[in-house]
């Protein structure tokens, strides 16, 4: 293992696999920072705020009433003068005791206001004025009383109560919601600084994959595509595009290198009149390339991934093993690609990488079954995204099921059988890390079954995947929340 800025980076010469363990924390070392970019509230969402959120306006911005009824000045029964709405015309003059305004929840009082009388507590008075030494004052309502009980202070919220001007109310870091959007807006932004949410462009490989349909004998439908843009946006980064490209080293580097040559495409050719070829991102970061096309998976016959564009890193599904139809490492080594990581001890899952380009991009290739991906996913992909916001698992105990009597019976199906490698997991002695999905009980964490790496059931009906470390032998183990 080599060291390079601080990135521990395997020697692929050596041939060996990084463990488990050591593989998600390359990924979380090797993770990019996130430009900082102003945005108007309307984007802002999903974000994170790059500095701290202060208040630009004191909340409430003057002393308003906290109910509908009547301001008051001193103690009662009180002269009414007037009626302030909430943002209307604030009464002008200073309230002296024994006089009131009629309010609304919101409106500014008057100054010299020591409470409010809520309707419900206030009770007119006939109109002829008791005997009080009740000054008369322009704009008054001849002859209409109120009386009431109130304690002194009640239903006034005073200006910075809530917020002062120039509080801190929240931290660089965080995520902004809609209520976060709500409260920026309140304090007086139209904009916030954020980090802008890195962007993953994608590029599924494969000549027997297909995207829509029933396939045919030798063909399979695309699992992995489907899954990765919602665990993107759930690891808190924005999908880019996606295109589909055959196999073979020349497509591969075609869609790798920055300004790439067209690579033509037998089984994926550009309909007549469709343009320039589609493009991941060349032009502006964030934006298409001109005249490109951008629906949720282009097959193009010259897919390239534009360096100039917006997209930080680049997952490869397939192509990350090292069969006959696997290129990836290759491409990569003709790219002059730094690899951090080739290969990690764990099932399912081995067969995953990760890459730093020349221009500083970050390939992550992920293997071909769609169980192993997601777990190469969750090893590599969601530690490099998430980056210092990243968060380890729980730990719980694994409570094992029985397995089946007999994988004939009837019932088998219904009993989410235990994968043979977990149907007595206890003290196993693998070399390697492995991920089962489980649920979530009472009584600790239930494997579910149906792990098998060319399978996504077992992750269908998890909630999460047990990490078992080698030489595990029941102890409390760490959970991988999958994504909802």
């Amino acid at each position: 293992m080599e060291t390079d800025g601080g990135v521990r980076r395997v020697d692929r010469a050596s041939g060996g696999d990084v463990t488990w363990a050591e593989a998600r924390a390359i990924a979380l070392r090797a993770s990019p920072s996130a430009p900082v970019e102003e945005v108007p509230l309307s984007t802002a969402r999903g974000c994170r705020l790059a500095r701290p959120l202060t208040a630009l306006v004191p909340v409430p911005g003057t002393d308003v009433s906290a109910m509908d009824g009547y301001a008051v000045a001193g103690e009662g029964p009180w002269r009414v003068l007037g009626r302030v709405l909430a943002g209307g015309r604030a009464h002008g003059e200073v309230l002296k005791p024994g006089c009131a305004v009629e309010i609304a929840t919101g409106a500014p009082v008057p100054e010299g206001t020591t409470s409010v009388l809520p309707y419900e507590a206030a009770h007119p008075l006939a109109p002829t004025p008791p005997t009080h030494d009740s000054p008369t004052l322009s704009g008054e309502r001849e002859g209409v009383w109120v009386a009431g009980v109130v304690q002194e202070g009640r239903h006034v919220r005073r200006r910075g109560e809530d917020v002062g001007l120039g509080e801190v109310v929240l931290g660089a870091g965080t995520r902004v919601t809609p209520a976060v959007l709500g409260l920026a807006a309140a304090l007086g932004h139209d904009v916030l600084a954020v980090h802008r949410r890195l962007e993953v462009a994608v590029l599924v490989t494969g000549d027997e994959v297909i995207g829509e349909g029933l396939p045919e004998p030798g063909r399979v439908r695309d699992a992995i595509g489907p899954f990765l843009p919602g665990l993107i946006a759930w690891a808190g980064a924005r999908v880019g595009p996606r295109l589909t490209i055959p196999d073979g080293a020349a497509p591969l580097r075609a869609a790798l290198m920055p300004h790439p040559p067209a690579v033509p495409d037998r089984a994926t050719s550009v309909p007549p009149g469709d343009g320039a070829p589609a493009s991941l991102g060349d032009g502006a970061p964030g934006s298409p390339a001109q005249g490109a096309r951008r629906p949720s998976a282009q097959k193009a016959d010259a897919g390239r991934v534009g360096w100039e564009g917006g997209a930080e890193i680049v997952v490869v599904c397939g192509a990350s093993s090292k069969g006959p139809a696997d290129h990836l490492r290759a491409v990569l080594d003709d790219l002059g690609a730094e690899v951090l990581v080739d290969g990690v001890a764990v099932r399912p899952g081995h067969p995953q990488l990760l890459a730093r380009l020349p221009c500083g991009r970050l390939v992550v290739g992920l293997p071909g079954n769609p169980f192993a991906a997601l777990a190469a996913a969750l090893t590599l992909l969601v530690p490099l995204l998430k980056g210092e916001r990243y968060e380890y698992g729980e730990r719980m105990t694994l409570a094992v099921t029985p397995a089946p009597a007999s994988p004939t019976s009837p019932s088998h199906r219904n009993q989410q059988p235990v994968h043979a490698a977990h149907q007595a997991p206890r003290g196993h002695r693998h070399s390697n890390t492995r991920l089962v999905p489980v649920r979530r009980s009472g009584k600790g964490a239930v494997p579910v079954g149906h792990d098998r790496p060319g399978s996504l059931w077992g992750a269908a009906m998890a909630d999460a995947l047990a990490v078992l470390p080698p030489g595990w032998d029941g102890e409390p183990v760490e959970l991988l929340e999958l994504p909802d």
